[in-house]
């Protein structure tokens, strides 16, 4: 029997989609960010659409195996009265969180970014080969 760590952010992360799915089909656009995470060349990537958002507007950390990627974009002020007949870019915030398989590599997780899509790369652990242990009689 294997064990498995329980993590409390797999369970909002499983609601997290289910939201997203029910308000999609019903043409709301959720506040949070669109993630595709991914399993490739030795490493797990993850992948968020922030559109609007530079790189200082963004934030990456990994505490316990849960990568937490927060953006914060404040509404620019200008001088000149506007009469908006729609506005919705206003300041946005955001923080969504990931639990990182347990071989990922946390100390090495770096991000990159481009054309409005945050990446981020976590590489995997080498695979403990198993080896055979002699039992010495006595």
């Amino acid at each position: 029997m294997a064990l498995v760590r329980w993590s409390p952010f797999h369970d909002l992360d499983t609601v997290d989609r289910r939201m997203r799915r029910m308000l999609d089909q019903v043409g709301i656009v959720p506040a949070w960010p669109a993630a595709d995470v991914y399993e490739s060349n030795g490493e797990y990537i993850y992948e968020l659409e922030v559109p609007g958002y530079d790189e200082h507007d963004l934030a990456v950390e990994v505490r316990d195996h849960v990568l937490t990627v927060r953006g914060e974009k404040t509404e620019t002020k200008e001088e000149k009265e506007k009469t908006f007949f729609l506005n919705e870019r206003l300041a946005k915030t955001f923080e969504r969180r990931f639990e990182l398989p347990t071989e990922a590599l946390t100390e090495e997780v770096a991000a990159e970014f481009r054309q409005g899509v945050l990446v981020v790369h976590a590489p995997k652990a080498a695979e403990a080969k198993p080896r055979t242990i002699e039992i010495a009689a006595k």
